[in-house]
């Protein structure tokens, strides 16, 4: 069975830092052992790694093409496997699936982080070899000692809370959709099989549910990525945003970004652009060319939210605010960092190279989608971004213990009458929509107030990317009708290919429900258009 991640992007160290990838040309027990050891223990709680076999290495990194294995040596390395993995102690079972690159064949072992720390191997496959607990330290396993040792030792039958099991939830809180949809966007080989197997099979597969099959339960990072509404499993777990119409604190609207955590980042960040970015020229008459800046640096914000989301904790009921003012965005999340991150460094424009998670399994998915690179480079990204932009330096605070506060502030060039607070108080000047993704993310807010050509906009790119019958049908369903009825209204036969191509997009948009949606063939099932799909409508009309 193919793994929930795009091969490609994996050897080549896209997704997943170097420190979790380990290469051998050969087939080396020992070795492979040792480290299989190493990443069941995750000391950083960086989610594991892989093994790549098949594939040469030099200082920790690919030499590619691929070396390669003989076809027939496939087969009885993963018999080895299952044979290493008896000699761990608890016993360790990672994932293996063979892959054919540029002709070669190459075999992968995910080895994610086990549930049952700390994990022991014999340090040589003789007799009288001393059992020994591995770690990884770089892009090496070796024997844990000292204060690693210790520190090993205390995370005995700890787990993050997102790669914990969820007892109040079921797999059929997960969405399938949003899970095929993700392992499309990723490329991932999974995601043609995904289409038949059943969907508990899947949900092992991607290891976003554990247990028996019998009392098989979701992990609390499956529920934030593939439920529609996480916030019925973590209180709060929504983004805020104020956005400050002048600076008295008083005037101000409010938007609320709910949903599965990647489109959360893909609403706010589609919503900042389209409102809140804005760029200015201004002529230099010693320079032939003009000096242009923004506000604010999107690869700056961009930056900040997106570690706020991967590090804060999911456990506290508190979302994560935006409060966007005139001079300056601040973002707020909880708790603290994961030492040794403190207010000292985040002080510095260094990366950080030591470093801890709190959420080992989130960092991953949204690697994975490329909403965060994970590689402790943050810091400096939000710095550089703010530096190359000529804006002032952001300001990081924290208490040690409860709370992050970033503070980006407005490019100090920056005319009044191109800043926020104008486009606070004309956003029929701002808005403009150039995509289906700035549709979604304005139907989840609270104003209408647009120009008709904004208007026209949304119009055509509708009639491009969904169909040409939004309107007519959301009119429909603001009386809620049954499919037949509907399809009848539309003069459309009530077939499944116009229920694919007319009803499911809206009701994959969010603009359309169900009244039944645990049992989409519910004999009484009916539609109707959602607070969003209204809004669209008003937008539209």
């Amino acid at each position: 069975m193919a793994l929930p991640v795009n091969i490609h992007d994996l050897v080549h160290g896209n997704t997943v830092e170097w420190e979790r990838l380990e290469f051998k040309q050969g087939w080396n027990p020992e070795d492979v052992i040792h480290s299989m050891c190493a990443f069941a223990n995750d000391l950083h709680n960086w989610g594991g790694g892989y093994i790549i076999v098949g594939i040469a290495e030099n200082n920790g990194q690919p030499l590619l093409p691929p070396t390669g294995l003989q076809q027939n040596q496939l087969d009885d390395i993963q018999g080895n496997i299952v044979r290493l993995a008896h000699q761990i102690q608890p016993n360790y079972f990672p994932i293996t699936q063979p892959y054919i690159i540029d002709g070669q064949h190459i075999l992968v072992l995910w080895c994610p982080a086990g549930d049952n720390r700390p994990y022991n191997a014999p340090s040589g496959l003789g007799k009288g070899a001393q059992r020994q607990h591995y770690i990884r330290v770089g892009s090496r396993s070796i024997v844990a000692q000292g204060d690693n040792l210790r520190r090993l030792q205390e995370l005995a039958a700890r787990i993050p809370f997102d790669d914990r099991i969820n007892n109040q939830a079921t797999i059929q809180d997960f969405d399938l959709g949003l899970i095929q949809a993700h392992l499309q966007e990723i490329k991932s080989d999974l995601y043609a099989s995904s289409t038949s197997m059943p969907l508990i099979d899947l949900c092992k597969a991607m290891l976003i549910a554990k247990g028996a099959n019998e009392n098989i339960r979701p992990v609390n990072v499956g529920l934030l990525f593939f439920t529609k509404a996480p916030e019925n499993f973590f209180p709060r777990a929504w983004i805020e945003l104020v956005w400050h119409q002048d600076n008295s604190g008083k005037k101000f609207k409010e938007y609320y970004f709910k949903g599965p955590l990647q489109k959360q980042l893909r609403d706010v960040f589609s919503f900042v652009k389209t409102n809140i970015i804005s760029e200015q020229t201004v002529k230099d008459s010693n320079k032939a060319e003009a000096n242009r800046f923004y506000n604010y640096p999107f690869d700056a914000f961009e930056e900040v939210l997106s570690n706020a989301v991967y590090h804060k904790s999911y456990e506290l009921g508190s979302p994560i605010e935006i409060q966007i003012w005139a001079d300056k965005i601040e973002i707020l999340s909880y708790p603290s960092p994961v030492p040794p991150v403190d207010a000292e460094v985040l002080s510095t424009h260094k990366r950080i190279v030591a470093r801890e998670y709190r959420n080992r399994r989130i960092g991953d998915f949204l690697k994975e989608l490329k909403l965060t690179e994970g590689r402790g480079t943050g810091f400096p990204t939000i710095y550089r971004a703010m530096a190359d932009n000529g804006s002032p330096g952001p300001i990081f605070q924290t208490d040690g213990q409860t709370y992050v506060l970033v503070t980006l502030p407005v490019h100090k060039g920056f005319k009044e009458s191109n800043g926020a607070s104008n486009q606070a108080n004309t956003p029929d000047k701002a808005i403009v929509f150039s995509s289906l993704e700035d549709i979604v993310a304005f139907s989840n807010q609270a104003t209408n107030q647009v120009s008709n050509q904004a208007s026209d906009q949304v119009k055509a790119i509708l009639n491009d990317e969904v169909h040409n019958r939004v309107e007519d049908m959301l009119t429909l369903l603001k009386t809620k009708l049954k499919r037949a009825e509907l399809f009848k209204f539309m003069d459309l036969s009530n077939q499944s290919t116009n229920r694919k191509k007319y009803l499911d997009p809206l009701i994959d948009l969010g603009w359309v429900e169900m009244e039944f949606p645990e049992e989409k063939t519910h004999p009484n099932q009916t539609y109707i258009t959602t607070d969003s799909g209204i809004r669209i409508l008003e937008l539209i009309s």
